[in-house]
């Protein structure tokens, strides 16, 4: 890169302004020395680094490094060997390995967002036990406490007791009756270190000692009393030791980091590292910019380009800065290939100069490692060479016109060149006769384009227009203009030849109008025509122009809508994602519910089964029986209802959680079952393992037809077991039919549901012979023997699904009528019951209706 280019585009102001945003002394000389890399790699590593450092800055304040001002004499002295360093240097030392540690440790939490930065920091080494001892032994206000040793502790110790012994004595002349009337002022004071009494002239006699010096006025004289000579002198010599003591202490402490001199030099490139880089992210925070593509294929792409220096809070930070307001108008700057040569025409301070300006700048702090102030999708080269000529460059000490040093410019870039290069010339050709001006830089543009160049040129002449126009690999803009005021837009509209504007912009300004209308009658006819289609094409171009900006912002439009949509799609995901996750782990638990309840109940039926198998077999075995124990109808009856109605409230609830909680998603369907369930079906119900006839079939329940008992389950435990024509088939056996009062009644979970074995409870019963099913005889039966009796008649009368039972008891006492009573009351599969007719026994006999 070029000096003189870096100077002519202003990048040292750029670089002023950075500078300023470091905060550690070796950063801010890093920074006033930036010079743009030419090498692509380190070009995007350090555009990289830029990056993370925005996004690490946009959730913290920054890295926490905080460097003494005077770092450099510090370095200084550590290169020193036996120089101690002072103790508020130690500290300030001390406090800037722990800031760089800090920020270390900082960007490690978060290292897998932060690689670059990572990198960096991890070059720095760890000073933890010197920093310790630094704290340990020398306090935050730079003074070295007692117990940095025995030997300081013990020196200052002894102090103590000589300074109270001296201060004892000194007290005793100022309140001394004898002494007191000789002294000018009762204080004591140090002259040379040494502690005096202030004595009037006059009395120079009066107290013995030593004179140190008399006052301003010789009134007084300062006067060390004989008794406290030798105190002073042992203080002296104390405090020569502590001295020597405190030295030896600072020397250890800076011979402790003078040691590690490498990583001393490491870890503080490691902040100055840091501090560059968070300099170039605060600056690029300050411009809005963003990091641009570095291109491949010679495209250089800037859009939306704004001129940093005219940027408000730039324009604040620089010395000269005003309390500008206005932002500068972005500009699109576009060198598409195989174009690599723009020629920019237009009216006079429409905005020229600046565009070639931003363009140059704007590659350098590209190179520099600095975001830019343009839109997403610019991109640009690494330039090997940055050349420019812009402005007046006349040199009266060279005896140079202005034309000759632009010519003398162009010969130094010629010569000079290295590809890939950018070439920025400003009204090229000026300074001259307009048609050999014209010609000359055509011949310029043209050579170097030839050369592979990258090339933006502003010009005035027609001629220069005309090449854009013709030439391939040349692109032509001009920078617009109000139709009706003439005043600049600072657009550039790519296909527009330009228009100078002279003689309007010379009217705006204020010009006569008579000199305006003199100007116009000097124009040649072909002059006025040529103007005049260069008009109408202006407008033609500004409404083309118009129609794509309409057109990009809808297309921008319908980007940002799908946009959009595509989040809220995410967020629709993400949230069934949500609800999925929490179904399922809602599932497992009402799972994991059931499945402790399952077991609770197979459990007590377990219990339950076993304590009415022994009640029987005591009850059998009393009375001299033989067949099989027949279990209590009551409490047989009361287990297999509380187990019916534990399973169906646990098969009731993982039915209905099937249904997604209220945050809004559907409910799922239910699980598809073998064969189908409908109305005259034979299906086995899971839960309880019996078997029955589909009734009716409800949107995830149906009711079954169990031995003439309709019962409701859910159809995911349900299975079929034939079709609905199989109920009717002649072989099937009625479950009224007594003969099937055998078949085992039995309440089971399956082992793949619960988790455990089946449970079953078996009761075998047959009716008494010459009993019938409806009625029993009680009378001669003892309370006991008839509670036995009816246990087996109600079994009897359940099993044969009887509704209706008549107990005969006879009138009596009354007890075995009033036995009867309670147990009826007491047994749950009794709906109600009552006296018979009096033609059917009256009081002597009770009529009993079952539940359904």
């Amino acid at each position: 890169m070029h000096l003189a280019a870096l100077r002519a585009l202003e990048f040292d102001r750029v670089v002023s302004v950075l500078s300023g945003l470091a905060v550690t002394p070796t950063g801010l000389e890093r920074l006033e020395a930036l010079q743009p890399s030419t090498d692509a790699a380190d070009v995007r590593a350090a555009l990289g680094a830029t990056s993370e450092a925005v996004r690490y800055l946009s959730d913290h304040p920054g890295f926490p490094l905080r460097a003494p001002a005077d770092l450099d004499a510090i370095i200084a002295a550590l290169g020193v060997d036996g120089r101690a360093l002072e103790a508020l240097r130690l500290v300030a030392t001390s406090d800037y390995l722990e800031s760089i540690d800090l920020s270390r440790v900082s960007i490690e939490k978060l290292s897998p967002a932060f690689p670059r930065l990572r990198a960096v920091a991890d070059g720095a080494a760890s000073f933890t036990g010197e920093i310790a001892d630094v704290r340990r032994k020398i306090a935050p206000s730079g003074e070295v406490v007692d117990e940095a040793s025995p030997a300081l502790a013990t020196l200052r110790d002894r102090l103590r007791k000589q300074r109270a012994r001296l201060r004892s004595t000194l007290d005793g002349f100022l309140r001394g009756r004898e002494t007191a009337k000789y002294l000018q002022e009762q204080v004591v004071t140090d002259r040379h270190g040494r502690y005096v009494l202030v004595v009037r002239a006059e009395h120079r006699s009066a107290i013995p000692g030593i004179v140190h010096g008399t006052s301003a006025s010789g009134a007084s004289f300062f006067l060390e009393p004989l008794e406290t000579v030798e105190i002073n002198n042992d203080i002296v010599a104390l405090e020569e030791q502590e001295a020597e003591e405190v030295r030896r202490i600072l020397l250890a402490l800076t011979d402790a980091f003078r040691g590690r001199t490498a990583d001393l030099a490491q870890t503080f490139e490691v902040a100055t590292a840091l501090d560059v880089i968070q300099a170039r992210a605060r600056f690029s925070l300050l411009v809005d910019g963003l990091e641009p593509g570095i291109a491949d294929d010679d495209s250089f792409e800037l859009h939306g380009a704004r001129h940093p220096l005219l940027i408000p809070k730039v324009v604040a930070r620089l010395d000269d800065g005003g309390d500008r307001v206005a932002e500068p108008v972005p500009v699109d700057i576009l060198l598409a290939p195989p174009a690599r040569v723009l020629v920019i025409a237009g009216p006079n301070t429409g905005g020229k100069t600046v565009a070639l300006k931003t363009a140059g700048l704007l590659a350098a702090m590209v190179q520099a490692g600095l975001h830019i102030p343009v839109e997403k999708g610019s991109r640009l080269p690494v330039f090997r060479s940055l050349f420019a000529d812009i402005g007046d460059e006349q040199s009266i000490a060279a005896s140079l016109s202005t034309f000759s040093a632009h010519i003398a410019n162009v010969v130094s870039m010629d010569r000079d060149l290295e590809l890939p290069a950018l070439v920025l010339l400003d009204e090229v050709g000026a300074g001259t006769d307009p048609a050999e001006g014209g010609a000359l830089g055509i011949a310029v543009i043209d050579h170097f384009r030839r050369r592979g160049a990258h090339l933006i040129a502003t010009t005035h002449h027609d001629a220069l227009k005309s090449y854009a126009s013709a030439t391939g690999q040349v692109a032509g803009a001009a920078f617009g203009f109000n139709p009706d005021t003439f005043a600049p837009t600072y657009r550039l509209v790519y296909g527009s030849p330009g228009r100078s504007l002279a003689i309007e912009i010379a009217a705006r300004l204020g010009m006569p109008p008579s000199v305006i209308a003199a100007a116009r009658e000097h124009l040649s006819e072909p002059q006025k025509q040529l103007a005049g289609h260069l008009a109408r094409l202006d407008d033609d171009l500004r409404r083309l122009e118009e129609e794509r900006r309409a057109i990009d912002r809808q297309r921008l439009a319908i980007a940002e809508t799908e946009r959009k949509a595509r989040q809220r799609e995410q967020a629709v995901g993400e949230r069934e994602d949500r609800l999925r996750r929490r179904l399922d782990g809602k599932v497992d638990d009402q799972l994991r519910d059931a499945r402790r309840e399952i077991e609770a109940v197979i459990d007590g039926l377990k219990a339950r089964a076993a304590e009415l198998s022994e009640r029987a077999a005591v009850r059998l075995n009393a009375g001299g029986l033989v067949r099989s124990a027949g279990l209590s109808t009551g409490d047989l009856g009361a287990a297999r209802s509380e187990a019916r109605a534990a399973l169906d409230r646990i098969a009731d609830r993982l039915t209905e959680g099937d249904a997604l909680d209220a945050a809004g998603a559907p409910a799922a369907a239910p699980p598809p079952v073998p064969g189908v369930v409908e109305p005259g079906a034979r299906v086995r119900v899971g839960a309880f393992g019996l078997e029955g006839t589909v009734v009716e079939v409800h949107d995830r329940h149906a009711d079954v037809d169990i031995r003439g008992k309709r019962l409701r389950a859910a159809l995911r435990d349900l299975t079929v077991i034939g079709d609905a024509g199989s109920a009717a088939r002649p072989d099937a056996a009625s479950p009224r039919d007594p003969a099937n009062v055998r078949d085992p009644a039995s309440v089971r979970k399956a082992g793949s549901a619960a988790g455990g074995p089946a449970v079953r409870v078996n009761v075998n019963l047959q009716p008494r012979e010459g009993a019938t099913l409806g009625e029993i005889n009680l009378i001669g039966a003892t309370v006991d023997e008839a509670l036995d009796r009816l246990d087996k008649f109600f079994d009897q009368a359940t099993m044969a699904d009887i509704g209706e039972l008549r107990i005969v008891h006879g009138h009596g006492t009354g007890q075995l009528r009033r036995a009867v009573a309670t147990y009826l009351q007491a047994h749950p599969l009794v709906a109600r019951f009552e006296a018979a007719p009096d033609n059917q026994g009256g009081t002597g006999a009770t009529v009993v209706t079952l539940k359904d």
